[in-house]
């Protein structure tokens, strides 16, 4: 008799789907990942281990149909599946990048083979990969300047510098742009205009892995580290998995291996680095839930409206946390004030006759009962001010939601990069309250 054949086995047949099904939704069938897999297969490239699938909560990425063990090789692309400047310049742009000077930078010429390529359509050899990359990205570049205004700081900062930056690579390489016209009946100013720029730089931006190229006449001097890699670049990010990337020089083939376990049907997933929320945020247009890497930035400026102006030493401490870079980099964390914030709230809270101790503090020495407990009430302070600046912007993000649909995408990425937030200063607050009844 057939095990499994009745309610039982018919409960846990569902009940498997069911979690299959919460894993992720196999995409493979799918006309582009078919073409995709063809493409990659007549460069060398046959891999039955990883199917694309929709995740919940990650999007698009890369389901096993095996289990992986730790230290196994999960991917091993062969080099003629990568986008370089080699192939770039093994193409027809290779004479107009190699007679233009100043020479262009190995990103522009990278961008240019983008926006072109893309510009072909049918006619593109790369055709299977472009029609798997994305259409439009959520780097800050991308955000509408009223959803940049909501980041916090030093992300906002450096969303505005992000913006100037791809603003002036735009207006610096149109003159090479505009000597591709004999490439295209069209208006070269119309096939490249900042838009496709913008999407072609996203495109580098965030999916591209490391690979080292020797130093060629015909580009700047900026590093030619670049390579997109078909299918690889369909792999999440994850902080809580360690891997092992490179290219392999003896196999020609860019490897991906993993020190961590995966089970069989599950998303299998990459780590980008040990990066931040405002980090991926910035670099790659997305956030990590539960980050572990994620911490709450203090300004200067929020600090001192923390402290006593009549500190007669105000300056002179200042000038010491400035000569030891203590006023940089300070943060709540999921484990709570960060040591460089105690440190300087320490610092800070010396009282005149205590002052002469300022070396002890910075070696991480308890001066006095008064100025553990004074530090710590300072964070609290500012632990709770954060709070509620955080959520006041969530409250303005919850009423933009509803006035502006168009929005609602970016609107809830920046929502989640606040409310991790939230939960850090929340968790900050639970430590502090641990730390300051430590004391009494």
């Amino acid at each position: 008799m057939r095990k499994n054949r009745g309610r039982t086995g018919r409960k846990r047949r569902r009940k498997q789907f069911s979690n299959l099904h919460s894993n992720g939704v196999n995409q493979s069938h799918k006309l582009e990942y078919i073409q995709l897999k063809k493409w990659l297969k007549e460069r060398g490239f046959d891999d039955n281990n990883l199917r694309p699938a929709q995740f919940s909560d990650t999007g698009r990425g890369l389901m096993t149909t095996k289990a992986f063990r730790a230290g196994e090789l999960i991917i091993s692309l062969p080099e003629k599946c990568l986008l370089t400047t080699g192939t770039v310049l093994s193409g027809y742009l290779g004479e107009y990048i190699a007679k233009w000077k100043p020479p262009i930078s190995p990103l522009i010429a990278l961008c240019t083979f983008l926006i072109a390529e893309k510009y072909a359509g049918e006619q593109s050899v790369w055709k299977p990969y472009l029609d798997v990359l994305p259409k439009t990205y959520t780097c800050p570049v991308c955000l509408e300047q009223e959803v940049v205004r909501l980041l916090p700081e030093p992300l906002r900062r450096k969303a505005y510098e992000q913006r100037t930056v791809v603003q002036e690579l735009y207006t610096s390489s149109k003159p090479f742009f505009n000597s591709l016209q004999s490439l295209f009946t069209e208006n070269v100013e119309t096939v490249f205009n900042y838009d496709a720029l913008q999407w072609a730089w996203c495109t580098i931006n965030t999916r591209t892995v490391y690979k080292k190229h020797s130093q060629r006449e015909c580009f700047s001097r900026e590093p030619d580290v670049y390579a997109l890699a078909p299918y690889l670049d369909l792999l999440n990010h994850s902080p809580n998995v360690q891997v092992k990337a490179a290219f392999n020089e003896k196999t020609r083939c860019y490897e991906i291996g993993t020190d961590s376990h995966c089970r069989r049907h599950e998303e299998l997933f990459i780590c980008y680095g040990p990066h931040d929320n405002q980090r991926l945020l910035l670099e790659y247009g997305f956030v990590a839930i539960n980050n572990p890497h994620s911490g709450v930035c203090v300004s200067t400026d929020t600090l001192l409206k923390h402290l006593f102006l009549q500190d007669k030493q105000r300056n002179m401490k200042l000038s010491i946390l400035k000569d030891h870079d203590l006023l940089e980099n300070l943060t709540f964390g999921r484990d709570g004030p960060s040591w460089r914030l105690l440190t300087t709230l320490k610092l800070l809270c010396l009282g005149p006759d205590e002052f002469t101790y300022w070396k002890k503090v910075l070696l991480g020495d308890t001066v006095s009962a008064r100025n553990e407990e004074m530090s710590l009430n300072i964070a609290a302070k500012i632990c709770f001010s954060l709070i509620e600046e955080t959520q006041d912007i969530l409250h303005r993000i919850f009423q933009m939601k509803k006035d502006k649909a168009s929005l609602e995408n970016q609107l809830a990425l920046v929502e989640a990069l606040h409310l991790e937030d939230l939960t850090i200063l929340q968790t900050s607050v639970h430590i502090l309250h641990n730390l300051q009844a430590a004391i009494i």
